[in-house]
């Protein structure tokens, strides 16, 4: 049997200690770590006027119940679990903190559920689609191409 030393217990609780988030509201943390949050939209336009910057702005979004380390639905748990094994990075809206955004995101897409992934500005779809995508290999074809797509406008910005 492996015994640790109590240094080593000392070091193990530290690493622990360090790797755990704070408690929320903790106003210790710097700026540049806290979560972003945008002020939620008042009404139905503001909400699709959001959801369209947001895919603008972000090549790989996922409208999702839930956060991509707590999904609230199996749903959303499978296209995390998708994503990840795509080996993207990918930013995402918790659509059950934004009433607004849940459904604005259904008008946006003419899509009725969530999750939804949008790739390069372009709803790619749902749970299934995505899994189908994913069994295929079209997802991988379609997030290579986007990001080749944004490595050129990247090169060619000045």
């Amino acid at each position: 049997m492996l015994r640790l030393s109590p240094a080593s217990n000392l070091a193990a609780a530290a690493r622990r200690s360090f790797a755990s988030s704070p408690p929320p509201g903790n106003e210790d943390s710097h700026d540049d770590f806290k979560p972003q949050r945008s002020s939620p939209p008042a009404d139905l336009d503001g909400a699709i006027k959001m959801i369209a910057e947001q895919v603008k702005k972000h090549q790989i979004m996922l409208y999702m119940k839930g956060t991509p380390a707590r999904p609230q639905c199996g749903f959303s748990a499978q296209a995390v679990r998708i994503l990840h094994a795509s080996g993207v990075d990918f930013d995402s809206v918790n659509v059950l903190d934004y009433p607004m955004i849940r459904e604005g995101v259904k008008k946006y897409s003419e899509w009725p559920t969530v999750p939804q992934l949008f790739v390069g500005g372009e709803f790619v779809g749902g749970c299934d689609i995505m899994t189908s995508l994913f069994q295929s290999g079209e997802l991988a074809q379609i997030l290579e191409e986007s990001a080749k797509k944004q490595q050129k406008e990247g090169e060619s910005a000045p």
